[in-house]
């Protein structure tokens, strides 16, 4: 599976410390290999065709569209939904 990352949330992982970008795409990346691996994390979101990965504090907003996974915003849990 191939992931694409809107400008939104190319330009948040570049403000975040660079652990934290690490950590937060490498489950991207667990998640487009095998999506069973993340299973405990990830979450179909209501009203919405999207999905959420959770990442400790920081959520991420997807949009899995078969062999492509979409990254829609990257956000603290707090802000992501507003």
């Amino acid at each position: 599976m191939t992931v694409t990352y809107t400008k939104s949330a190319s330009k948040v992982l570049s403000r975040l410390q660079p652990k934290l970008a690490a950590r937060i795409m490498d489950k991207i990346e667990q998640f487009a290999a095998d999506p069973r691996s993340q299973a405990n994390n990830v979450k179909a979101l209501a009203g919405s065709p999207y999905i959420r990965l959770r990442v400790g504090d920081w959520r991420v907003i997807m949009d899995d569209q078969g062999n492509v996974l979409l990254v829609l915003e990257i956000g603290s849990r707090g802000d992501i939904y507003k």
